[in-house]
């Protein structure tokens, strides 16, 4: 017979195995003595952002995350411990971690998996950073217009100057 508290731990373990296999971004942070008002804003906060905060014991993530390439998140755990797991923009969900740990001393961020790579406490502070997803992707628009709008400009350019001349010809010999 298989005692309950033994059937919620492989059913925690198994949790944060299938949020770190099935979800694009996996970030692992600490935090303690935070006021659970403050760590329910910060769970609608992600929620609006299609993010999920998942608290678990230290000594369950230790047993989840052994035996994998990741097990390096694990060796730094202090007080509570959660997953946020996202599909979504990375960018946006670091933001908002660093952001809430600047805030509160209490809230670690530790690490995290980003496209099964692994991701230091300082990456991800790097990666909050960066511009959100539609900015980048109207910098590089812009890049790969500039050439073809410089071209644009040069050929209208040379056209307004052949007509310039023209019109200058045709003064010249006593036209309109």
């Amino acid at each position: 017979m298989i005692k309950i508290g033994k059937l919620y731990r492989e059913k925690m373990i198994g949790t944060i195995k299938d949020g770190i296999a099935k979800e694009k971004t996996s970030l692992l942070v600490n935090y303690t003595k935070i006021p659970s008002g403050d760590i329910s804003r910060l769970r609608k906060t992600l929620r609006q952002k299609k993010a999920k905060m998942y608290s678990s014991r230290n000594s369950l993530v230790k047993v989840a995350l052994k035996g994998t390439e990741y097990v390096v998140l694990a060796e730094n755990l202090n007080g509570q411990t959660a997953f946020v797991w996202t599909s979504d923009d990375p960018v946006e969900i670091a933001k908002i971690l660093v952001k809430f740990s600047e805030k509160n001393e209490a809230f670690v961020i530790c690490g995290g998996i980003l496209d099964k790579g692994l991701l230091k406490k300082d990456d991800i502070k790097r990666f909050s950073e960066l511009p959100a997803k539609e900015v980048l992707v109207a910098q590089l628009l812009g890049t790969l217009q500039a050439p073809m709008i410089r071209l644009a400009r040069a050929l209208n350019g040379k056209t307004t100057e052949l007509i310039l001349i023209l019109k200058q010809l045709s003064e010249k010999r006593g036209g309109n």
